[in-house]
């Protein structure tokens, strides 16, 4: 990297251990397209940090800045490299890296400060150049106090059994139902989507609950594993009708698989009745706010009601679902939003509801473990980062086999506690 022979000691900015020398962008393209950052501190110290993308993302998101055109098939983000080399990076050159509200504020609402009906949207630098900026000084103010990124917010997580056994459990039930698959519907059926799953061709919707229902069986741990459900409503609701169409893989369908808001409720409440369903993720479109509040009221007391696309972990969404009762947990996604301290915003908010929180992965996702240290630091309770089966989701369930073995017996699982994780305070 760059030296500099001056001495920070006699520097006017310089506040804490080390300040912030310099900030590049050293990988501007993959094939969802992220962002690597490099922040590099006076005492030599590099933290670095890699932001995801999601493939299915909710209209509410804060802006990923792209390039558009046709190199890269418009994927590329060479203009949020530049927005953190020429804008941002010299804007916090000796900035103290502790201080994370201070930093990002600075970010979202000076050097940026686009908004819009739902707060700071990132317009101008995009999200994915502050967020990968946001992660790296967290990572490194963690670093200047000589303490684990985890424990950078000062909270434990707490429940009950380990996370090591939970992760052999997961393991287990995932080759299980693989074995499964195969053996209904033959090999080609388990090959796997972006985040490790799999997606045989299943005719109706009971079908998958009960492959699940059996893989957890033949793992020997019924009533010791139960189900959550992502439905990803938005993905085939229609607009025009308010209908949810059951059969929107088929083009051109005869519409005969349509359904009202209520009749997909209902539909749920069946699921829920029938199979040991403790968790349903975007179970209706991001703007169907009637439909999400009364299956809170009907069923949130046994279930968790999951907003992903309707509150993309943004306070000011969250506020509203709160007023409304609309929903009883949060999808925890830092590039939705677009900085650190928005989304510990968000938790705070969730969880002073009574909310349970859930940290999640994207589609599109890096080998940066930084949300396996979130979910603890902020005892989220709950993560989601994918199938135990490829490297970048791996990375973060390794991580947090590290953290327990680190914190020993003061790490204790949250269990069947988990959307209520006990706090420390």
């Amino acid at each position: 990297m760059i030296a500099r022979t001056s001495r920070f000691e006699d520097s006017l900015v310089f506040v804490a251990h080390a300040s912030i020398y310099l900030i590049v962008l050293t990988l501007w393209y993959h094939i969802f397209g992220f962002d690597i950052v490099d922040l590099c501190l006076s005492n030599g110290v590099i933290a670095r940090a890699a932001v995801p993308s999601g493939a299915s993302t909710g209209i509410y998101e804060a802006l990923e800045l792209r390039d558009g055109g046709s190199d890269y098939l418009g994927k590329g983000v060479s203009k949020a490299v530049e927005n953190v080399n020429a804008i941002i990076a010299p804007a916090l050159i000796g900035k103290d890296p502790r201080d994370q509200v201070a930093i990002d504020n600075f970010m979202v609402q000076q050097l940026d400060g686009t908004v819009n009906e739902w707060g700071w949207c990132k317009q101008k630098l995009g999200a994915n150049a502050i967020l990968a900026v946001s992660l790296a000084v967290c990572k490194a103010g963690a670093s200047v106090q000589n303490i684990p990124l985890y424990k950078e917010f000062m909270i434990l997580p707490v429940g009950a059994s380990t996370f090591r056994e939970a992760m052999k459990m997961g393991v287990e039930v995932y080759h299980h139902l693989k074995a499964v698959i195969k053996k209904k519907y033959g090999q080609d059926a388990t090959n796997v989507g972006d985040e490790g799953g799999f997606a045989p061709n299943i005719q109706e919707n009971k079908e998958g609950l009960e492959l699940l229902k059996t893989a957890i069986a033949k793992a020997g741990y019924t009533g010791k594993v139960v189900i959550g459900m992502d439905v990803a409503a938005s993905e085939f609701y229609n607009e025009k009708d308010k209908t949810y169409d059951l059969n929107f893989k088929e083009e051109n369908n005869d519409g005969s698989q349509k359904i009202t808001g209520d009749q997909l409720k209902d539909l749920y409440k069946s699921f829920v009745d029938e199979y040991p369903i403790v968790s349903i993720e975007d179970p209706f479109d991001q703007d169907d706010w009637e439909h999400y509040t009364k299956m809170t009221c009907e069923i949130g007391e046994k279930v968790q009601i999951v907003g992903d696309d309707l509150l993309v972990t943004n306070p000011k969404r969250v506020e509203k679902a709160i007023k409304e009762k609309a929903c009883n947990a949060l999808l925890l996604k830092v590039n939705q939003i677009g900085s650190v301290t928005e989304s510990i915003e968000a938790v705070k908010m969730s969880k002073h509801a009574g909310w349970g929180v859930m940290a999640s992965h994207r589609s599109g996702e890096t080998e940066d473990t930084f949300i396996a240290d979130l979910s603890v630091g902020l005892a989220t309770g709950q993560i989601k980062t994918g199938a135990p089966c490829r490297s970048e989701r791996l990375a973060k369930y390794n991580q947090l086999l590290r953290i327990e073995e680190e914190l020993g017996s003061e790490a204790v699982y949250a269990g069947a506690s988990f959307r209520m994780p006990v706090e420390p305070y």
